[in-house]
Order: structure tokens, then sequence, then C-alpha cells
């Protein structure tokens, strides 16, 4: 060795920490043990120590752990002193490594990852008879490692296997060291941290606390703004391994992947102190889209597994809703617009919004209390009802079909009625509305072609009009006495003052004393009868107003009804080609709107007996008419 350690212990003694030259700088002797550089840890420590075993020396007490974690950084962590700072003793001491006991250890058989040390008793050699077997000995731990390290296992030793080997004084053979596989990194991966995002199948609680066996509790969850929904977990870089030379071996680190693949609308990507998240930005239905797992937030609900009893049962929704599976049989579909592009076999009732199908409608309904129905398909053997709204079908067989405004381009063996109807051919079918126009008008095989023009009869709204109006004001003037005699009562001195002090008295804007008080309840004895006639009066005149109220409504009614009786009704067939009938078919204001009424009322109304006037009987050419035109005539 090129460092005289005993040397370097004096100089530590006097200030200096390391020696400054030779390999072992970075070692210094002191007195309470042998300590390493933690400012040059690493290749140059491994340096110095292997300057130290092959220097034919050892280190007594070695410090195996701490002597791994300071040469190659695996372990646990270096241990601090009191101060703080820390401390790297890897030794009690370094002493000569006897030549005589070298010769003691065998050679180590290197398998692949492993070590393997035949252990046996060992003799010293006997100064006092060379020739004989020699003075029995043992292997040294200490002695062991830095033998080891000249034979380039310089990691990895088991020594609790070998002190046990050692103490056995058996003959043996012991793995006495193992190289160390790295630990691969973990691939970035993505958590739910919301239990909102969760559907819930279970069947639907009813108010009665029944189960619902066709609804699930909770299909499409809702979620509020500012909902963390998914944590990106990073990856992890992994662990290095190191063969027993001391040789790193490097860790493959995970795959990383980018959170904002998974933001669609409504959503956003936020990066904290606490890690990275998926949030949503605005209140509204969670969907995920199965092809590119993106998570959306948005005012409509998007689904893409069809509605059936085993994907989501009948759906009572708050929002809008598309679907772009089939809706089965049986299936029923609540909610504002609602969009779908399978074939639809089950029921859709819209609240309002609009009903768009983009493939068949077939054997269900469409029902819209506040909107537009369009179908893009085939409309067959279903119910369309559309309130106050539109109705448009390219084709429909044997649908029953009613709204305020109703287009068919090709109607076959319907039943249509509406206010406004317009059909572009008409086969078999039977057609009816307060204007009604038709391109090409026929029968098919057993169905006959009937066209019906609705027209008003009945009592004429007027004289109701003037009779509820008379009526009205029999109320006002009812209501006008009787609050002429509630201000005669109410205008009594006593019972104004009771009045006044009962009213600051609620509101606190007075407080009495006990005696005061005892007058106020004598005062309330005597105006008492008086208070009772007040609060009959009263009760007359609130149920009055609420008569007249309720007569407003009526009345208000009556004239929406008039307006439309005062309405022109007309049908124009452009071409006949086939029987066809066209009769008038009369309806009451009073009785409500002629085409809100149940699909079989209005199969027996059009397809039922007749009796109203025969506008036109022909299989060919074309017909036209108007209620103006004949009351002019």
């Amino acid at each position: 060795m090129s460092t005289d350690f005993a040397a370097v212990s004096s100089a530590q003694a006097q200030g200096a920490r390391f020696a400054s030259a030779g390999p072992e700088h970075c070692i210094a002797k002191r007195p309470d043990g042998v300590y390493a550089d933690p400012a040059v840890l690493g290749t140059t420590l491994v340096a110095a120590i292997d300057s130290i075993f092959r220097g034919g020396h050892y280190l007594a007490g070695v410090d195996y752990p701490v002597l791994l974690k300071a040469l190659f950084d695996h372990g646990p962590a270096l241990p601090k002193a009191a101060d703080g700072e820390t401390r790297v003793r890897i030794a009690d001491d370094i002493l000569p490594f006897d030549p005589a006991r070298r010769e003691l250890y065998r050679a180590v058989k290197i398998g692949k990852g492993y070590a393997e040390y035949y252990f046996e008793p060992v003799w010293l050699p006997d100064a006092a008879d060379p020739g004989g077997p020699g003075l029995p000995a043992k292997l040294d731990v200490d002695e062991f490692v830095a033998d080891m390290w000249v034979k380039g296992i310089r990691f990895g030793l088991e020594l609790d296997a070998i002190r046990a080997a050692i103490a056995s004084n058996k003959a043996d053979r012991v793995t006495v060291a193992r190289c160390l596989e790295p630990v691969q990194g973990q691939d970035a991966r993505i958590a739910e941290v919301s239990d909102d995002i969760h559907r819930n199948d279970a069947p639907r609680e009813l108010a009665n606390g029944r189960l619902d066996l066709n609804s699930f509790q909770n299909r499409f969850p809702q979620i509020q703004p500012g909902v963390r929904l998914l944590q990106k977990i990073p990856l992890t870089a992994g662990t290095q391994g190191f063969e027993m030379a001391g040789t790193p071996l490097p860790a493959k680190p995970g795959v990383d992947l980018d959170l904002g693949e998974y933001a669609g609308p409504g959503t956003r990507v936020e990066k904290g102190r606490d890690g990275e998240f998926l949030v949503s930005q605005q209140a509204g239905f969670l969907t995920v889209e199965s092809s590119t797992s993106k998570i959306s937030v948005g005012d409509k609900i998007v689904s893409r597994d069809g509605v059936s009893a085993k994907t989501t049962g009948n759906l009572q929704l708050t929002g809008d809703y598309e679907e772009f599976g089939e809706v089965q049989e049986k299936r029923v579909i609540e909610g504002e617009s609602i969009t779908v592009h399978g074939d639809v076999f089950g029921v859709l009732a819209s609240r309002g919004g609009k009903i768009l199908l983009h493939a068949n409608l077939v054997g269900g309904s469409a029902h819209n209390k506040k909107g537009d129905i369009r179908v893009f398909g085939v409309a067959s053997g279903a119910i369309l009802h559309a309130d106050d709204g539109a109705i448009v079908l390219d084709r429909a067989e044997n649908c029953v079909v009613s709204g305020a405004r109703i287009t068919i381009a090709h109607a076959v063996n319907c039943e249509v009625i509406g206010d406004e109807v317009n059909i572009g051919q008409a086969e078999g079918s039977a057609i009816a509305g307060r204007r009604v126009t038709i391109e090409f008008a026929m029968p098919r095989k057993q169905g006959e072609m009937l066209v019906y023009v609705l027209r008003p009869e009945g009592a004429k709204v007027e004289e109701i009009i003037a009779a509820i109006g008379a009526r009205l004001a029999q109320f006002g003037q009812l209501a006008a006495r009787q609050k002429a005699q509630m201000e005669t009562l109410t205008a009594q001195p006593e019972v104004r003052r009771y009045l006044l002090l009962a009213s600051r008295l609620r509101k606190n804007e007075i407080s009495f004393t006990p005696e005061q008080a005892r007058q106020f309840q004598r005062m309330a004895q005597e105006v008492a009868p008086v208070l009772k006639a007040v609060g009959e009066v009263s009760g007359k005149i609130k149920q009055l107003e609420a008569d007249q109220e309720e007569g407003r409504k009526v009345l208000a009614d009556l004239e929406r009804q008039r307006l439309d009786a005062s309405c022109v009704s007309a049908v124009t067939v452009h071409q006949v080609q086939g029987d066809t009938l066209v009769r008038v078919l009369g309806f009451s204001p009073a009785a409500g709107t002629p085409y809100i009424i149940a699909p079989r009322e209005i199969k027996a109304r059009l397809r039922g007996p007749q009796n109203g006037e025969l506008l036109f009987s022909g299989s060919q050419g074309s017909f036209a008419w108007s209620s103006e035109q004949a009351g002019a005539a």
C-alpha cells in the first residue's frame, strides 16, 4: 500500500479529514473505525477498496451492508451522525492479510448468477512439525470477503450462509454469493379516484319500496364540475441489479402514457403537487367511448351498447340521449331529445326536444309531447304521436300516425290524423286532417283509400264564451259585495286598532309588558265576534277569486277553440289512381284537439262507419275542396 494508515490517522487527529494522495485518499482510519469519504463514494471508493484488498490487507469487522451502499448505492440509507452529517463507517480496522492464512481459502465455483464454495476443515502449517498434518484452523468472514473480492466477487455475498458454514466446520458445498437481478420498471397506469364514474346496475327502487326489475338504479352516472375522475400513476424507472463482479445490470424503465388521451369533451387534465388528474369541467352525464377510452361529460348521454334487459334496462333520463345500438322490444327510453342510430323495436317517449331515428322503427312507438319526430328509415307496425310538433317519415307501413304537422313520403295501410297533413304517395291508408295534401292516392289490395277533412261542428263556441263571460261578471259582482262588507267590518275603531297592533306584533315591531299583554287579550275577546265574521268573508272572497281565475283559463281555452274553428279546412288530392273516398269528418272544438286521442280510437274513427258529407268518390282524376269556398257557394 502506498498510504500509511497510522499516518492518516495522525493527520486526521490534526484536523485533515482524509489523505489527499494515493488510491486510498477517500478512506480514513480513525480510532473508532475505518471511514469512507461520503463525497467520493462509488467508483473512487471501489478503486480504494480494491487497492486495500490487493495490497495484502482486509477489513476487520467489515459492515458489509454499509460497504455495498457506499460502493454500489445498494441497500438501506447510510446512517447519519448526531449533527446530521452522513457517516460511512465501513469496518473496525484495516489489518494485514497473513499469506499463510490466505492459502486456507480455496477457489470458488462461479455459475450463472451464483457462486459456490466448498467448505471443509482447514489446517495451518505447524512450524514445530513441518511434516505433520498442521494445526487446525478456521476461516474468517472478514478474510473471506477480501479473498472473494480478489477472486472477482465484489457483490452479493451471503454472509449468514458463510458464517453458518464456517461455524459447522463440516465439508459442504454452499452458495456464498448471488447476483441481484434488476427490478423492471412499472408502466404508468390509470387509477379511478371517484366512485361517481361507476354504474349501478342494481334494480331500481321505487318510491313505495318495491323494485323495478326492468330498470337499473343508475345506468348513466351524473357528474358535478370539478370532480376528479382518474389519476395517472407515474411510471417507475425500476431498480438496477448487479453482477457478482459489481457490474450494474440496468433496469428497463416503464412505459409512460398521456393522460390527455383520455380527456374528452367536458374534461381536462390538471397537474398538482399530489399528482396528475382528469377532472370534470362541467356538470352532466359521464360517457366512456369504448373504442378510444375517452371520458366525456356533457348534457347528452351517449351509449353504444344498445338498450336491452341486459345492457341498460328501461331508461328514465333527465337529459338528451344518443344510442348507437338497437332498442330492443319492450324497452322504454324516456328523456328529452332522443337520437337512435340502430333499429328501434321498443318505446321512445320525449318530454321535449326531438326524436331522431337514423334506422327503422319496427313494432315500437315514438311519442313526443313538445317536439318533432324524424325517421330516416322505415316505420313499420309502429305508433308515432307528436302533441305539438312535426312528424316526418320517408316510408310508413301499417302505422298509426298523429300530430300537429305530418309529412310522409310513402304511406301504406296507415291511419294518419293531424292538423296539417302532407302525403307523397298514399296506398290503402286512412288520412285525416284540417289541411290535407296528397300527391298520389290509391287503394292497396283489401285496404280502402280514405281521405277525411276535419271540420268543427256542434254547439257554437261563441255561445259558450258568452255564458262563461256572464258568469265571470257575476263572480266579480259577488266579490265586490264581499269586499265592501269586509271594509265595513274592519272600519270599526276597536277592530282597526286591534288589527294594527296584531300586525305590528307579528312583525316584532313592538313588544308588550305583562300588563299590556293582558289588555291586548281583553281587546281580542271583545272583537272576537267581528273577527270571526271577517274570517268568513275573507274565505268567501278567496273562493270567488279562485273561481274567477279558473273561469279565465276556461275562457282563454274557448277563445283558442273559436280561433281554431274559424280556420279553413281544405283537402287536395293531385292524382287519384284507384277507388278513393273523400269525406268530411266532424269534430267538436270543445272536446279538445281532434288528433290527441288513443291509437285505438284513431283506428276506430278513421276505419269505422262514417256519416260525414261525401265530397268525392272515384278511381281517377284529382280533387280539391275547402270550407271557405263551400261557405261562399
